[in-house]
């Protein structure tokens, strides 16, 4: 059985504050990037095709939001900072709970 994720756009996202499974469509100006919510504060990003071709371990810099209109800071593999075009669109995928599922 699979089990379907749920979907909203946002004005902005805390990633850090969603439960493990969930992730972010982040599309930017000049990129389209994904960023998986693993456990507690970790999560890792892709969508890059030099800095994150496939996910890597990143952080979230800047209070940990990720808002419409603004730049993403990010910081790869606790080393690599990076600060993407300005944000368009946010998309949170939460994974549905099996009691919601019937």
């Amino acid at each position: 059985m699979s089990v379907m994720a749920s979907m909203a756009s946002a004005e902005f996202v805390n990633c850090e504050g969603l439960p493990p499974g969930s992730y972010l469509d982040v599309e930017t100006r000049n990129r389209h990037y994904r960023i998986d919510c693993l456990e507690g504060n970790a999560i890792s990003v892709s969508g890059h095709p030099d800095y994150c071709p496939t996910p890597v371990p990143c952080r979230v810099l800047e209070s940990g939001l990720i808002e419409r209109g603004a730049h993403l800071h990010l910081l790869l593999e606790g080393r690599r900072p990076v600060t993407t075009s300005r944000v368009v669109k946010v998309r949170v995928h939460q994974p549905k709970t099996p009691s919601s599922i019937q």
